[in-house]
Formats: C-alpha cells, sequence, structure tokens
C-alpha cells in the first residue's frame, strides 16, 4: 500500500531522525506535477549507483555524511551542506555514516526562453 503523499499547506518534519535512522527506510513526501521531494536513508555502507534527474535536482544533507560523486569529483556532503544539480548531471551517493537527505527534483526540464 502506497503511503499518503503531504498535502498542500500541511506541515512535514524533516527534523534529524537520530536514534530512529537505522530503521527509517526512504519516504517519498511529495509527488506533484512537477515537483518530487523524498527524504533519502543510506545506512553506512549503502549507495546509489549513478543517476540522473530530467530536471534540476537539489540534495541537501540532514545528518550523516555521504560521499557526493559528480562531475566535480568526489565530494563529502554533511549535516548542513547543500547541493544543486543542473537538468540530466550525473551523480552518485555512497553513506560514509548513516545518513538521511532530502532531495528534490524538477520532474520535467525547464523550457528555454
Amino acid at each position: 500500500m502506497a503511503l499518503p503523499h503531504a498535502q498542500s499547506g500541511q506541515i512535514v518534519s524533516m527534523r534529524p531522525l537520530g536514534d530512529r535512522l537505522p530503521e527509517t527506510v526512504t519516504t517519498a513526501i511529495l509527488k506533484a506535477g512537477q515537483l518530487e521531494v523524498i527524504r533519502v536513508v543510506l545506512p553506512v555502507g549503502k549507495s546509489m549507483k549513478e543517476h540522473q534527474t530530467p530536471g534540476e535536482g537539489t540534495v541537501l544533507c540532514i545528518e550523516g555524511m555521504v560521499e557526493f560523486v559528480s562531475e566535480h569529483g568526489v565530494q563529502q556532503l554533511r549535516a548542513g551542506d547543500f547541493v544543486h544539480l543542473a537538468p540530466r548531471a550525473l551523480h552518485s551517493l555512497k553513506a560514509v555514516e548513516d545518513a538521511s537527505l532530502l532531495v528534490t527534483m524538477c520532474l520535467k526540464p525547464t523550457q528555454a526562453a
């Protein structure tokens, strides 16, 4: 059974999970016409293979630490760090510590003006 997504105006806590992080799974927070928001939970050692999104995206590390691999090389993403991704930018993630991330994705590429 699919979990319900957040409704317009509904407050959703994105605070660090702390001790609950190991038993929490990745959860879609919102999927709307052009926007998807996901809380990604990566236990230490787990990874997300190289991928891309059709539109722009962002990754905010809420807690823990991940290796973020992009065209700029391997970078450490720690709690409070934020990165923006251009449309179709290839990237991957690997948890160095148990981590949770707030990921936003534009589902459609922007139209050139």
